[in-house]
């Protein structure tokens, strides 16, 4: 043991099959799978350091931790802790920036090539024996297109907008991007107000924070702008869009189809309206994974305990 401290991890069971060796040799290390409210102040009373994704860490948690120190989060977002009650406390509260950059690109670009290339049709097409019993060498009856020539529009060109911008590239797209800031620092690609970027895109991806300003963002109004062949993609947070709206949207062929991998109420309540919709086949849905590759979950796990190490 390197340092003499309490480190608890009170929702480990989020980070999956990972290792936490790396905060066992900084000290005194607890995990527990998950903490309801009770158990987290519980939990927390003689720590120095406590480790978080999900839980929330409001003025009641902090109080019920005297000797606590530092706050560790498995994100980059800060939205469940009480930022400013931590200070006003002493107590430092330390993000992951950067960790899952790639990963998250990469699911953004699963859900769009799914979508447009007509990935599950083809897939059931085949298995369901359709294809089998056809008589032709190909199927015929789901009309896809390029991505080479077609506009992407980026909402939110941070770490991980821009490295979408870059590979939609590659795919010889055309970039265009609004910046929810209200400043596109950003000279690379054209900064439009956001009726222009979604009335021209044939992929709205969206990368942006949850704050103030993007909540909300894309409602009915928002999605009646796009083309009806266009596809909207959410990775940043499911508040950005109006949920019931889109789904409407998507179900009446107001767009196309929409990938999501963040939801306003995670997990997803059965009775959602992702659930209840008379097309699924448009909708691409995952379990707010985008951030979990193997490797992201590990380089989180090394910026976290870094984050330890360099104290407080």
């Amino acid at each position: 043991m390197i340092y003499d401290m309490k480190i608890a991890f009170l929702d480990a069971a989020t980070m999956g099959d990972v290792s936490f060796e790396p905060f066992e040799q900084l000290g005194e290390f607890v995990k527990y799978e998950s903490s309801t409210p009770q158990e987290a102040r519980e939990r927390v009373k003689d720590l120095d350091v406590l480790l978080i994704n999900k839980v929330l860490v409001d003025k009641e948690l902090i109080d019920a931790a005297p000797n606590l120190k530092l706050i560790c989060i498995a994100a980059t977002g800060v939205n469940n802790i009480d930022v400013d009650y931590a200070a006003s406390k002493g107590i430092p509260v330390r993000n992951a920036v950067g960790y899952s950059t790639d990963s998250v690109v990469q699911s953004t670009f699963m859900h769009i090539l799914s979508l447009v290339g007509g990935g599950q049709y083809f897939d059931d097409s085949v298995k369901s024996g359709s294809y089998s019993r056809s008589g032709m060498f190909t199927d015929p009856n789901w009309n896809w297109w390029e991505l080479a020539g077609k506009t992407i529009g980026v909402i939110g060109l941070g770490n991980i907008g821009k490295k979408v911008a870059h590979i939609a590239e590659a795919f010889g797209m055309n970039v265009c991007y609004f910046s929810t800031s209200g400043t596109g620092h950003c000279k690379d690609y054209p900064c439009l107000p956001l009726d222009e970027l979604l009335a021209k895109s044939d992929i709205v991806s969206i990368h942006a924070p949850l704050n103030d300003r993007t909540l909300n963002l894309i409602g009915a109004e928002q999605l009646a702008m796009m083309k009806p062949t266009a596809y909207l993609v959410n990775m940043g947070r499911g508040a950005i869009v109006v949920e019931a709206d889109l789904a409407k949207a998507v179900d009446e062929g107001v767009i196309s189809g929409a990938g999501i991998d963040v939801f306003v109420t995670e997990p997803i309540p059965e009775d959602h309206p992702y659930l209840k919709m008379k097309h699924p086949e448009r909708m691409r849905l995952a379990p707010h994974v985008a951030w979990a590759s193997m490797e992201a979950r590990k380089r989180l796990i090394a910026i976290m305990a870094d984050n330890i190490a360099k104290g407080w």
